[in-house]
């Protein structure tokens, strides 16, 4: 099998180790936004307002992770916006139909969001149709069975309230809870935020699944002429998006106990700028777990940073997009310059 690069440099010059990590253009990136809301908004440096920060990069960054992975291993999936909302609305339509115990409607949403990922990698794998392809079928079946089958139970385009229900305040706990350290407010989804960069980054690094996802997105044909098991590992991947679609989707029910049927269209982008921001290459086999929630962060921080700088939220996109250009040009460069000193 060919040399792995990007997480994978193990016999290198410290110097040479920094300049070959994939988030090294994000982490410049994001220390360079931060200075940049630091002295543009006084109250951007309290703590209730990075607590802010956190928050909103987590709710990107839990989906950012799972992308990030499925990126490396040269795929996309459109359909990861709208599945959240579909995992939210079979948890609440579930429990709400059926009269059942909460924690029914959320098992019955894992196995079902599952199954959506499952059927994205299984048809990729067989039809070896474009991911784009796949992924756009699934966004518009998602996005019609999310308002066809909420009006047609519910009478409305949102879900009836499950707050009265039974076990809804011990998931809201999991999924929705809101701790306090040192006197500030953390919601918890930063805590299962960090959890998936952990585990992603030690599947990448540690294990041998790690060397087949750089692998496939590398060069498929040759992994797969050295026994990687190329329609596992991306059938597994889009289960990993599908799994990070079902915890928003679980924290976008139990926060608010209804849920619009239309959310979440659009949001597949946020996903794959997040990932791209944070190094990973549009064409696959690079990129990084870490250099995801790095890149989510700088999400975090601008949108919020222009809230606490009294700017017009109307320019929010147009950062956005320049934050995009100039992280992929500095990754870019970045990259240039670790394989140049090899």
């Amino acid at each position: 099998m060919t040399a792995i690069t990007g997480e994978r440099i193990l016999h290198a010059s410290p110097l040479r180790k920094l300049l070959s990590r994939p988030e090294l253009g994000s982490v410049v990136g994001a220390a360079a936004v931060f200075l940049f809301f630091a002295l543009s908004a006084d109250s951007f440096l309290k703590a209730p307002s990075l607590s802010t920060v956190l928050y909103a990069s987590s709710t990107i960054g839990i989906m950012a992770v799972p992308v990030a992975l499925l990126m490396i291993g040269g795929e996309f999936d459109l359909s990861a916006g709208v599945m959240v909302t579909s995992s939210a609305l079979i948890s609440s339509m579930f429990s709400y139909q059926m009269t059942a115990n909460v924690w029914v409607g959320v098992g019955v949403s894992l196995l079902a969001t599952l199954a959506v990922g499952a059927f994205n990698g299984f048809m990729l794998t067989r039809t070896k149709l474009p991911s784009f392809i796949i992924t756009l079928g699934t966004f518009l079946m998602l996005t019609g069975i999310n308002l066809g089958l909420t009006k047609l139970i519910s009478g409305t385009v949102s879900t009836k309230t499950i707050a009265d229900m039974e076990g809804f305040p011990t998931a809201h706990d999991v999924f929705a809870a809101t701790l306090t350290l040192g006197g500030v407010d953390f919601k918890i989804t930063i805590l299962w935020w960090f959890a998936l960069v952990a585990l992603a980054s030690w599947i990448l690094l540690r294990t041998r699944a790690g060397n087949w996802i750089f692998a496939v997105g590398g060069n498929q044909d040759a992994a797969r002429a050295v026994g990687v098991p190329v329609t596992k590992t991306k059938i597994g991947l889009y289960m990993g998006v599908a799994f990070g679609a079902w915890i928003s989707g679980q924290h976008l029910l139990f926060s608010y106990d209804v849920v619009q049927s239309g959310e979440g269209v659009g949001n597949e982008l946020i996903y794959i700028i997040a990932a791209v921001i944070g190094g990973c290459l549009i064409t696959g086999g690079y990129g990084s777990a870490v250099g995801s929630a790095v890149g989510a962060f700088i999400f975090g921080m601008t949108s919020k940073g222009i809230v606490f700088a009294e700017w017009n939220p109307d320019w929010f996109k147009f950062f956005l997009g320049a934050m995009l250009l100039l992280a992929t040009l500095l990754n870019a460069w970045v990259r240039k310059r670790a394989e140049a000193s090899k």
